[in-house]
């Protein structure tokens, strides 16, 4: 009999709501996570301790690390103490940073990894991708995708606004992911996989027409979902690919031309609305999507200009023209125009012109 479905990798369990933390005990009773209880607590700095304290009381038998930042050493080294323990499963609580290197020190060590997050600042709470710092700056680490993920929002809430709003950027980029997926479909055929495009395009999507604020838990849990969905659909489809574009190019080009200037959802929402600015310059595209996306960052007061993010128009649009070489292999709007300094200035004063308007 022919297989009719392909097997696709998800969490055992998503639960997103106030309280939810209360409940991860009843979580790792699981015992496709854990079948004896024996569990190690990775935390970060800031909520970690405090949540680890909550939680410690419903755990039969834990140990707690700490995690003080996101380097391959800390990854590598958290790693090393979970090989050591003969721990049955890790529990990463914190930030973006605390969960990537728990994730990576979940994979090195062959443990399943439960992503608890206090804030929702960009899709590692369910991605198979782990970004971590090295000698030479920061660098994409494929990981294995956490088995459950928990967001309790009443940490959520408490954690900053800044860090919340992130998220929105980090969403909304999706959408010129998706479109530099179809068109490196279009122009050297590269592969598409719908089922990972349409996941990552549906969770901007929802976001996008989300009318409430971060304020708002009806929004946090459409937030904390296009994130977690986000992660799914690069698991589907074997790369980062459906979430990563010529957004996250511009991203990863800032981090290393101009370090420190803003954080990740932030830089992800400013690429992303360069990005559809170009397809309407030179594809001829409808505007309407850049118009959009721009509302809906300003909506929710995250960066939409070069200086927003500090940085001059002229440093930005040095950051465009060095954006395809931190992706190497990977065709977005940006290969496809390859743009000069000059052609990149004048594209870069008339978004500026435009969208600042």
């Amino acid at each position: 009999m022919p297989l009719l479905a392909r097997m696709l990798t998800a969490p055992l369990s998503i639960d997103v709501r106030r309280g939810a933390i209360a409940a991860l005990g009843e979580l790792l009773a699981d015992r496709r996570i854990a079948t004896e209880g024996r569990v190690a607590v990775a935390v970060g700095r800031g909520q970690g301790d405090q949540i680890a304290e909550h939680v410690r009381p419903t755990l039969q038998d834990c140990e707690v690390f700490r995690v003080d930042g996101a380097s391959v050493d800390d990854a590598v080294g958290l790693g090393s103490r979970l090989r050591g323990g003969s721990y049955e499963a890790v529990i990463g609580i914190g930030g973006g940073r605390t969960i990537d290197a728990t994730k990576y020190a979940a994979t090195l060590a062959g443990i399943p990894m439960v992503s608890v997050a206090t804030n929702l600042s960009h899709d590692g709470i369910c991605s198979p991708v782990a970004s971590l710092e090295h000698e030479h700056g920061k660098g994409s680490f494929g990981v294995v995708m956490p088995i459950a993920v928990v967001v309790d929002l009443d940490y959520v809430h408490a954690a900053p606004k800044r860090l919340v709003r992130s998220g929105v950027g980090d969403v909304l980029s999706n959408l010129s992911a998706v479109a530099d997926w179809e068109l490196s479909h279009r122009e050297q055929g590269d592969p598409i996989d719908r089922l990972a495009l349409t996941l990552a395009r549906n969770a901007a999507e929802a976001l996008i027409f989300q009318p409430e604020s971060i304020g708002s838990d009806r929004f946090l849990t459409v937030l904390a979902e296009g994130l977690v969905l986000s992660g799914m659909a690069m698991s589907f489809a074997g790369s980062s690919r459906p979430a990563s574009g010529g957004d996250h190019e511009i991203l990863h080009s800032v981090d290393q031309l101009f370090p420190g200037t803003a954080n990740h959802g932030e830089l992800a929402g400013v690429g992303a609305a360069f990005c559809f600015f170009l397809r309407h310059e030179f594809l001829d595209e409808d505007p309407a999507r850049t118009r959009t996306i721009a509302d809906c960052l300003r909506r929710h007061r995250l960066p939409l200009l070069p200086k927003d993010i500090g940085l001059s128009d002229e440093q930005f649009a040095r950051a465009v023209v060095h954006a395809p070489q931190t992706r190497p292999g990977r065709y977005t709007i940006l290969e496809y125009l390859s743009l000069d300094e000059s052609t990149a200035g004048k594209a870069v004063s008339e978004y500026v012109r435009v969208i600042g308007h």
